[in-house]
C-alpha cells in the first residue's frame, strides 16, 4: 500500500494514506470566482508524481521536468513485500535516471564488507524491474507484459487519455499489447495471448515491405524470388570457387624472399645474355684479326732491285734482314696477344654458359615452389574476398526469405491467426474458472450500482487479432455509464490480480471518471470501493471535487473517515498541492 507522497519543498502538501478508500478532495472556496478552476488544483497531479515515483518514463513534457518543479525531490512511501518498514523511493526531474531508495531491495551491497542500511541508488530499469518482480510477481523474461501497462491499468492517466476505453490505458495503445497486460492481471495464458502482439508485428512489417516493393526506387531493394534466385545460384558458385582456391591455397614459407631470389636470378641470366653479346661479338672480331695477322712476303724485293740495276749492297741486305725478323716479331706477339684475348673471352663465355645453367635451375626450383602456394598475405586477402562474397551471399539469401516471406506472409499470417485463435479458445475453456470469476465478479460490481435488473458482464473470446475482452452494462451508451464501466472493470482486475498474487493492493482514481456521472452510481461507487477494498486488504485512492463528494453524501455515503489531508482547494496561489501557480504542458505517456 502507499503511504504518503511528500517532497523537500516545504510549500509542497504532503498527501498521506491508509488502508482502504483514501480521498484526496479539492474544495471549492466560498470566495472563489467563476474564473477560478479546480482544474489545477494538483488532483491529478498527484496520480503523474506517483508514476514518476513508480518508474514512468520522464520526458521534456513530464511533470516533474517541468523548469518550475525540476529542481525539486519527490518521495513516496509504500509497503514493501518482505520489508518490516515502508520502503522510500525518491526522485528528482534533476537526475530522472535514477531513483534512491531507503533500503536495499536487490541485494546490491550482498557483496560489500561492511553492510550499509543506508539508501542505495538504483537506474530507473532496475526500479522498474523490481516491481514487476516484487509487486506483479514477473519473473524472468516476459515479452509482452510491462510493469508500467500494468501500472497504467491500476492508476489511468487523465493526460494520457487512460479514461477513454476500458481496455486501453492509453490512446494509441495496440489491442494486441493492451491484451497480454490483462491477461496476466486475469490469470490467463498471457504468453499464448502475447502471439498476437507478435502476429501484429509480422502484418506490420508485410505491410511495410509491400509498400516497399510497390515502390520504384526500393523495390529493387528488396527484388522477387525469382530474379534473387538467379542472383543466388551465381553468388553460390563464386564462393565455391573461393573456398576451392582457400582449400587448395598452400602457403610457402618466406615467401616474399623466395620471390626475390627469383627476381634476383632473372636479372642475372639477362644480364649474362647481354654479356655473352658483346663478347660473342668481340671474340668474332679478335679471331677476324687473328687470320689477317701474317708476315708480310718481301721474296721479290731482290729481283727487282736488280731489274732496274740496283745492286744491293751487304751492309742493306743486312739491315733489310734485321727489319724482317723485326716484322716477324711483332707479328708474332700480336698473335700472341690475340690468342690470349681470345682465350680470356672464351673461357669467360664458358663460365657465363655454366653460370646460366646452374642459374635456370635455381630459377625452375624458384617457379615452382612459388606456383605450389603463396604468401601468407595472398591467402589472407584470399580469405577477405571469400568473407566480402559470403556477406553478399548472406544478403541476398536474407532479401530472398524477406521477399519469400513477403510473397507468402499474407497465407501464413492468416493461417497462423486461425491457428492462435483457436489455441486461444482452448485455453480459455480450460481457464473458465478464471474467466467465470471475472465475469461474475464484473457483474456483481455493476449490479450494486444499478441494481440487479441491469444485464452486466464481461465477454472474453478469442478474436482473429486479439483477445477481446469487453466489458458490458446494458445502458444507453452516456459518459456516465461509460466511465463505470471503467470503475466496475478496474476494480475488477485490481482484485483478481490482488488475491492471486498478480498485482499490488492499490487501485488509484482520478476525478475525471466521476464527472458526468448519475449522484446515485457517485455514492453507490464510493461506497462499493470502500467495501471491496476494506474486505480484499486492498487500498482505493480517489481525487474527487466537492461537488461530486457532496452528492454522494446526499444519497447517503459517508465520506469523512475516508478523506485525507490535506484538503486541496481553488485558492490561485497556495490552494493546491504544489503550494504555487506554474505554467505547464501536456503530459506524456
Amino acid at each position: 500500500m502507499l503511504r504518503s507522497l511528500s517532497a523537500d519543498d516545504a510549500r509542497f502538501k504532503t498527501v498521506s494514506f491508509t488502508d482502504g478508500l483514501n480521498l484526496l478532495v479539492a474544495d471549492k472556496r466560498p470566495a472563489s470566482s467563476d474564473t477560478d478552476s479546480r482544474n489545477s488544483a494538483g488532483k491529478s497531479s498527484m496520480i503523474e508524481l506517483i508514476h514518476f515515483l513508480l518508474g514512468s518514463r520522464a520526458t521534456a513534457k513530464s511533470l516533474a521536468m517541468n523548469k518550475a518543479l525540476r529542481s525539486t525531490t519527490y518521495s513516496l512511501e509504500l509497503d514493501w513485500p518482505g520489508l518490516h518498514h515502508p520502503l522510500e523511493v525518491r526522485r528528482t526531474g534533476q537526475r530522472p535516471k535514477v531513483v534512491t531508495l531507503s533500503q536495499d531491495i536487490l541485494g546490491v551491497s550482498d557483496g560489500a564488507l561492511f553492510q550499509d542500511d543506508g539508501p542505495i541508488e538504483l537506474s530507473v530499469e532496475q526500479w522498474t524491474s523490481a516491481i514487476e518482480r516484487d509487486l506483479f510477481g514477473l519473473r524472468g523474461d516476459h515479452p509482452g507484459v510491462s510493469g508500467r501497462v500494468l501500472l497504467s491499468f491500476l492508476a489511468r492517466r487523465a493526460s494520457s487519455h487512460g479514461f477513454n476505453e476500458p481496455t486501453r490505458t492509453f490512446s494509441r495503445q495496440s489491442a494486441p499489447e493492451a491484451a497480454s497486460n490483462l491477461a496476466y492481471l486475469l490469470g490467463l495464458d498471457w504468453q499464448l495471448v502475447d502471439g498476437y502482439r507478435e502476429l501484429a508485428a509480422r502484418k506490420a512489417t508485410r505491410t511495410q515491405l509491400q509498400k516497399a516493393v510497390n515502390d520504384p526506387v526500393w523495390g529493387r531493394i528488396v527484388g522477387s524470388t525469382a530474379d534473387l534466385r538467379g542472383q543466388i545460384t551465381l553468388a553460390e558458385a563464386q564462393v565455391e570457387r573461393l573456398r576451392r582456391q582457400v582449400a587448395d591455397f598452400q602457403v610457402v614459407p618466406e615467401y616474399e624472399r623466395l620471390k626475390d631470389r627469383a627476381d634476383q636470378v632473372s636479372r642475372r641470366i639477362k644480364q649474362l645474355a647481354q654479356e655473352d653479346v658483346i663478347d660473342q661479338h668481340n671474340l668474332e672480331e679478335l679471331q677476324a684479326a687473328v687470320t689477317e695477322t701474317t708476315d708480310t712476303e718481301v721474296g721479290y724485293l731482290e729481283p727487282a732491285y736488280r731489274e732496274l740495276g740496283i745492286v744491293l749492297t751487304d751492309q742493306v741486305r743486312r739491315r733489310f734482314e734485321d727489319v724482317k725478323s723485326f716484322h716477324h716479331s711483332v707479328v708474332r706477339n700480336r698473335r700472341r696477344f690475340l690468342e690470349e684475348e681470345i682465350s680470356e673471352l672464351t673461357e669467360r663465355l664458358n663460365s657465363r654458359r655454366a653460370e646460366r645453367a646452374r642459374l635456370g635451375e635455381d630459377q625452375a626450383r624458384l617457379l615452382r615452389d612459388l606456383a605450389e602456394g603463396g604468401a601468407l598475405g595472398a591467402l589472407t586477402a584470399l580469405q577477405t574476398a571469400l568473407g566480402r562474397e559470403e556477406a553478399a551471399l548472406a544478403a541476398l539469401r536474407h532479401r530472398f526469405e524477406a521477399a519469400q516471406t513477403l510473397e507468402a506472409s499474407a497465407r501464413q499470417i492468416t493461417a497462423k491467426s486461425v491457428e492462435l485463435q483457436q489455441a486461444v479458445d482452448t485455453d480459455l475453456q480450460e481457464r473458465q474458472q478464471q474467466t467465470n470469476e471475472a465475469i461474475l465478479l464484473f457483474s456483481q460490481y455493476a449490479q450494486r450500482l444499478y441494481g440487479q435488473g441491469r444485464e452486466a458482464y464481461l465477454a472474453i473470446e478469442a478474436g482473429r487479432s486479439s483477445l477481446s475482452i469487453t466489458p458490458r452494462i446494458d445502458s444507453d451508451d452516456s459518459r456516465g455509464i461509460s466511465n463505470m464501466v471503467i470503475f466496475c472493470f478496474d476494480l475488477t482486475i485490481a482484485v483478481l490480480a490482488h488475491r492471486y498474487g498478480r498485482g499490488p493492493d492499490f487501485l488509484i482514481h482520478d476525478s475525471h471518471l466521476y464527472d458526468g456521472v448519475d449522484e446515485r452510481q457517485v455514492a453507490a461507487a464510493l461506497a462499493l470501493g470502500a467495501e471491496v477494498a476494506a474486505g480484499e486488504g486492498m487500498q482505493y485512492i480517489v481525487t474527487i471535487n466537492t461537488d461530486n463528494l457532496s452528492v454522494a453524501a446526499q444519497r447517503g455515503f459517508d465520506p469523512e473517515p475516508h478523506i485525507r489531508s490535506p484538503r486541496l482547494n481553488d485558492e490561485h496561489e497556495t490552494g493546491g498541492l504544489f503550494g504555487f501557480r506554474f505554467k505547464t504542458v501536456k503530459s506524456s505517456r
